[in-house]
């Protein structure tokens, strides 16, 4: 099969000779090299990988195996125990008192056990004194013979009921190397009756390992707890050699091999596996040559690089055919990459141009925008001025008709005053004037005069300013009144002459009443007057406030027109750049183009 492969691949090297010529070398390294690189790394990768994977089966399988060999051993050599365990039972039912029962019971064991090579129950008593001794096959203790320094009988003891599993020793009686379990018996008040026990040959170990195996060449043998061989393919080395005679580990000692943990590992080359049997003091070891596994993998491993290195020849033609393709097309593509290169350098300059009086003119307009915004803040800030003083003004408008209404009330009550105090005279004149009249009833209407005189004073009082000079006159009418009656000779004289004053009064008074008039007159245009001035000063002080409310959002809006023209300017700016890295990248585009050409 390897030589078939072999002489395709000469034929195939020669076949591509012709194709490989139209290449350069360095485009053959550039072909050849990666996909070698790529199958070199594969083919590592997969043999690290397989390796992991054996090494990991390996050690499944040597622990299997060695679950296996301690269920066989276990099966050989539990039953007898079992059968030494069944005679200790017995005899502690009986107390020890039934011979013939338990040389029955010893015998019948024999027989269902035939592995064991005997079968035997020795009292605590020494056969010398008195004891006895059943065994399953009629052996009878010679004299002076004495089972209390028997090894398995005081191992036994030592136990205290448990079973005892002697060393390895040579039976005299059979000649072979043999294992004995014993149970020491007690009866209920925990006195000792005697031992059961049972002679096992060493050679049962190896029954049922022998169709056991995980690869062709690989070694089981059990041995004790020094790594004595008690079980092994030779059976020449048992009892004489030692395990690590044949083996030789840097991580372990015997101490550290041989111990109550299961382990299984790789190490030199070959697998190991060391497995404790139940409770004896004995180990299950398994070892052998790991290339047991890996010959076969070795084989598909030369198979399949030779079939990674036909798929590399196979793409290096494949890669061949197409660049020789390439070539004639990128001829094509170098002439209209060329020709579209130069079109973009041309377009490309002309756009960078375009872009520096775009930026340019952006420029000016953000310093434009700069200048309007602060002038609108300064007119801003004006207004708001204009808006203060409108809103002053019209708070003393305000303040002034309110001033003005006041007079005008002031000048109707005095008006109201004059008109009375003019009627008071009038009615003073038309009484005076039938003073003549009953001058000589002076003294009999005196008190009448004091009544009039009293009422002149209120009536002038109510009059204010107006009505001063007539409460003089009512005050010396009073006191003319009071002098009445020394006075007579003077009342005539003075009767004319106050006629004359109150004529002169009334014409005052009506004087002053015009003046009045005209003053309330004059006082309702003005508050009509101030009236407007008060409105026009609300619409003023209004339109302020509007005015200064529109420069702001004017002035809020400027800013962020001047921020995105801030922000134009810079794209402009950044897309100036971008179009001489375009019109650089097109030049740098069109030399190799023109390199791509040549």
């Amino acid at each position: 099969m390897l030589s078939d492969l072999s002489v395709g691949l000469l034929k195939l090297e020669k076949n591509m000779q012709k194709k490989l010529i139209s290449l350069s070398p360095r485009q053959i390294v550039s072909v050849v090299l990666p996909i070698a690189v790529v199958a070199l790394f594969t083919c590592i990768s997969f043999i690290n990988i397989t390796n992991d994977i054996i090494e990991a089966r390996i050690i499944d399988d040597v622990n299997a195996l060695n679950e296996k060999i301690e269920y066989e051993v276990r099966l050989n050599f539990e039953p007898p125990a079992t059968a030494v365990t069944i005679v200790g039972e017995g005899v502690e039912n009986s107390n020890g008192s039934d011979r013939d029962m338990i040389d029955a019971m010893v015998r019948g064991m024999g027989k269902l056990y035939p592995q064991c090579a005997a079968i035997y129950y020795a009292t605590a008593e020494d056969v010398a004194d008195g004891g006895y001794l059943c065994m399953s096959d009629d052996w009878k203790a010679p004299a002076g013979w004495s089972q209390l320094q028997r090894p398995w009988f005081t191992g036994a003891v030592s136990e205290g009921g448990q079973l005892y599993a002697s060393e390895i020793y040579v039976n005299a009686r059979f000649g072979k190397p043999c294992i004995s379990f014993s149970k020491a018996v007690y009866d209920r008040r925990h006195r000792l009756l005697g031992v059961a026990g049972c002679d096992i040959p060493l050679e049962e170990l190896s029954k049922g390992l022998n169709g056991l195996s995980v690869s062709a060449n690989n070694a089981i043998s059990i041995v004790d707890q020094n790594g004595m061989f008690l079980s092994y393919k030779d059976p020449s080395v048992i009892m004489k050699n030692n395990l690590f005679e044949f083996i030789s580990l840097k991580k372990y000692t015997a101490k550290t091999f041989l111990t109550e943990q299961p382990k299984s590992f790789i190490e030199g080359g070959r697998y190991y596996g060391v497995r404790k049997i139940g409770g004896s003091p004995w180990f299950a070891v398994v070892e052998g040559p790991v290339s047991d596994f890996t010959g076969a993998f070795k084989f598909w491993i030369k198979i399949i690089l030779l079939i990674v290195g036909l798929l590399i020849l196979l793409n290096l033609v494949v890669t061949t055919i197409e660049l020789n393709k390439m070539k004639a097309k990128e001829k094509v593509v170098s002439d209209k990459l060329f020709s579209e290169t130069q079109n973009l350098v041309v377009a490309a300059k002309e756009n960078a141009a375009t872009s520096q009086d775009q930026s340019a003119a952006v420029k000016e307009i953000v310093a434009t925008m700069e200048d309007n915004n602060a002038l609108s803040e300064n007119v801003a800030t004006k207004i708001k001025d204009v808006a203060g003083v409108a809103n002053k003004t019209n708070a003393d408008v305000t303040d002034g008709v309110s001033y003005l209404e006041q007079n005008v009330a002031q000048l109707k009550e005095i008006a109201a005053a004059n008109l009375n105090t003019i009627e008071g005279i009038k009615a003073l004149g038309d009484k005076i004037e039938n003073i003549w009249d009953i001058v000589t009833l002076i003294n009999s209407v005196a008190d009448q005069a004091k009544i009039i005189a009293f009422n002149a004073e209120l009536e002038a009082s109510s009059a204010g300013e107006a009505g001063k000079n007539f409460h003089i006159v009512a005050t010396e009418i009073r006191r003319l009144a009071d002098g009445i009656i020394d006075g007579t000779k003077e009342i005539k004289e003075r009767i004319g002459e106050i006629q004359q004053s109150s004529d002169s009064l009334i014409l005052a008074s009506e004087n002053g009443t015009e003046k009045i008039n005209s003053g309330v007159e004059s006082a309702k245009s003005l508050s009509e007057r101030f009236e407007s001035i008060k409105h026009s000063s609300e619409v003023t002080s209004g339109s302020a406030n509007d005015i200064t409310a529109i420069i702001q959002q004017q002035a809020i809006a400027s800013e962020q027109i001047l921020i995105t023209l801030k922000q134009i300017s810079a794209g402009v700016e950044n897309f100036t750049v971008a179009t001489e890295s375009i019109s650089s990248a097109s030049q740098n585009l069109n030399s190799i183009a023109e390199d791509l050409n040549k």
